[in-house]
């Protein structure tokens, strides 16, 4: 607006983003309301409801754009999941991924069991929580002494399938290729 004002060619697309998961959310908390789930609408009902609260949410945001006199060209304004655009995004997004530009890594996300669904970091609500510090000794093979494991999870030790030591560490790195016996089960499991 300041550099159309000083007379430059300029111009404002209007659009407003979906917001998909923060949307899902609003739209299935509407439907507990009403004790129905998104499984009992199924996905075309579901989407349907989705798209009925867009025009509502989403007007609501471009009416507060047009009130506070934001001098842009409502005749191009556009949406996320409008068609065209949508099919504009997915392109970039495989033309950057080709060029090297952007990747697809592994790493931890968050599950949300109720939506089933991925949410993001900026709809997860952290607790830290104190836990304990376990400390189990695993006997070696042949009973020369054990070797202690420490864990906030001892539950999985059953699934356990090798100890893992840290080459260098000159206390552990002569039991590389031995073997302890799993507590609780006596299933012999290298050191590696």
């Amino acid at each position: 607006r300041y550099h159309r004002m000083k007379g430059a060619n300029t111009l404002w697309v209007p659009g407003t983003d979906h917001a998909g998961i923060a949307t899902q959310i609003v739209v299935e908390r509407q439907l507990q309301e009403q004790r129905v789930s998104r499984h009992d609408l199924g996905r075309k009902n579901f989407v349907a409801r989705v798209w009925e609260w867009k025009e509502k949410s989403g007007s609501t945001i471009t009416e507060q754009m047009r009130r506070m006199g934001d001098t842009v060209d409502w005749s191009r304004e556009y949406f996320t999941m409008d068609d065209d655009l949508s099919k504009v995004v997915t392109h970039t997004f495989v033309k950057l991924y080709e060029e090297g530009l952007i990747y697809r890594g592994k790493r931890l996300g968050n599950w949300d069991p109720v939506l089933k669904t991925s949410v993001s970091d900026l709809e997860v609500e952290s607790e830290e929580e104190d836990g304990s510090l376990w400390h189990i000794a695993y006997p070696l093979e042949d009973g020369s002494g054990t070797l202690t494991v420490a864990t906030t999870r001892p539950e999985t030790m059953l699934g356990d399938t090798a100890v893992m030591v840290h080459p260098e560490d000159e206390r552990y790195k002569h039991l590389i290729g031995q073997r302890v016996k799993l507590p609780l089960v006596d299933r012999l499991i290298p050191i590696i």
